[in-house]
């Protein structure tokens, strides 16, 4: 840690620690230690990186535990404000709380009586962390209003729209992102605190009571972003059904504080679902695409699940018919498709053709296991005239890169080390693997590499697997078998 912490934890301690342990990085910038003293007792030391946003977890939090709501004590600011002490409140998150229910999708009576806890209390958080907030010390705004809504929606434009490569109308597409602001602030002016980033990471357990942490995104706001937030979190994938019951604990105990029709407001929640998804899109392909941050890049699929959920309800359809057809348009691009498991239970192997130019591409599964071959050592057709309208499936292109003699050594080794896996990975019971080439544009080296390693693996392993070839830059997919 650094020097400021050190002095910090010294001037409130009264002596050195006995040692001092890095915590695993979050989202964000911020850097966290757990700090032991002599006699075993902990803290946490936090290494903040933006004074302002320092300023406001370090006010809210005040306020919030001055309200009595479990949030972690504030031991100790240094002068700058940049370094701070916290409440130790454990390791156990109600994310990896829920871990083995995400993998089987049962749920057990524990894990659900944790959740309803959560939603039961988001109302006081709400409210009672409301009434008297200062919000002028939010950051970076004081309140969720229409130019803090454009932010987040230009962040899934620029970052992730973009990105994926479909065309659109830019105009008819902030025309929409006009009309779905309004309907998100129907009922502003609030006097309602919103946490923003409510969700199961920021929830921690000890002695069966949720804390809750990470608020210093929180602002003046309407209680249905929280809801939103919480309970369609891409990577908590929440059973439809269990939402629906944690809607219905929120709205009884919402009940306390504000009288509320249990239609209109799941009518209106839905919109704010949207936007959320869109938000949450925008900040994976940011961190994904741009930083190189494998964690978010392989949250999108979940996402787009989301996604594709509310297009299937029709969310936005007649509010925003632009928004809503390009969105339909994305969720149906090759790259996001989701990988369909056979009935049988066989090992899907996807493999795939990509431009380097472009990104890696995201694991679409989730597993996050396979390989990545680099073709660009490789004779590039594409610098010759005659080849740069066709691609790797191609007679001439073929004859141009079996001549040189290069790609056999290659596929050669790519065989030798995708065989393996491929046996392991059926006698283990896997159920996903995922094989993919890269080249300058995506066109011929890696496209021809694709369809020659789908071709050999449906030689060999025949039925026993099954192959699924895309062509991203081509936006092609096919099942080979």
């Amino acid at each position: 840690m650094n020097d400021e912490l050190r002095d910090l934890y010294v001037a409130y301690a009264g002596g050195e620690p006995k040692s001092v342990l890095r915590l695993t990085a979050a989202g964000s910038n911020r850097v966290y230690y757990r700090i032991i003293y002599p006699d075993g007792r902990t803290t946490v030391g936090v290494e903040g990186t933006n004074a302002d946003e320092n300023a406001a977890f370090l006010e809210i939090g005040r306020h919030l535990r001055g309200a009595g709501l479990p949030v972690p004590e504030i031991l100790a600011v240094s002068d700058t404000g940049m370094c701070y002490l916290l409440e130790d409140l454990g390791d156990v998150s109600l994310f990896g709380m829920l871990e083995s229910a995400r993998e089987d999708g049962i749920y057990g009576s524990g894990q659900v009586e944790m959740l309803e806890k959560v939603m039961r209390l988001l109302p006081d958080i709400q409210f009672k962390g409301g009434h008297g907030m200062d919000y002028s010390v939010c950051f970076p705004c004081a309140s969720f209003d229409r130019r803090s809504i454009f932010w987040d929606l230009n962040y899934f434009k620029y970052s992730f729209l973009k990105a994926s490569g479909l065309e659109f109308h830019e105009a008819c597409l902030e025309d929409d992102f006009g009309n779905l602001a309004s309907v998100l602030l129907a009922d502003a002016p609030y006097n309602t605190f919103m946490y923003r980033d409510f969700q199961a990471r920021n929830v921690m357990v000890r002695d069966g009571e949720p804390w809750f942490i990470d608020f210093q995104g929180g602002r003046r706001g309407p209680v249905e972003y929280d809801v939103a937030s919480f309970l369609w979190q891409a990577r908590a994938a929440y059973p439809r059904e269990l939402r629906e019951h944690l809607v219905n604990e929120y709205l009884e105990s919402l009940g306390r504080y504000r009288n509320v029709d249990g239609g209109t407001f799941r009518k209106g929640l839905m919109h704010f679902v949207l936007f959320r998804t869109l938000q949450v899109l925008g900040a994976y392909g940011f961190r994904g695409y741009f930083e190189r941050k494998q964690h978010f890049l392989q949250s999108i699929p979940s996402a787009m699940n989301n996604l594709n959920e509310l297009l299937e309800q029709g969310v936005g359809e007649r509010e925003y018919p632009y928004l809503y057809k390009l969105l339909t348009g994305l969720a149906g691009l090759p790259r996001f498709a989701p990988v369909r498991q056979p009935a049988d239970g066989l090992l899907t192997v996807r493999v795939m053709s990509f431009s380097y130019r472009k990104g890696i591409p995201e694991d679409c599964s989730g597993n996050g296991g396979g390989f990545v071959f680099d073709c660009r050592a490789m004779e590039n057709p594409g610098r010759y005239e005659q080849y740069k309208g066709i691609t790797g499936a191609d007679a001439p292109v073929i004859e141009f890169l079996e001549a040189h003699g290069e790609v056999q050594d290659f596929l050669e080794h790519v065989y030798g080390l995708v065989d393996p896996a491929v046996r392991n990975y059926v006698e283990r019971g896997f159920r996903n693997l995922m094989v993919a080439f890269g080249c300058t544009g995506g066109q011929h080296r890696s496209l021809y590499c694709a369809n020659h390693l789908a071709g050999h693996l449906k030689e060999k392993y025949g039925g026993r697997i099954h192959i699924v070839l895309e062509h991203r830059e081509q936006k092609s997919r096919t099942d080979v078998c």
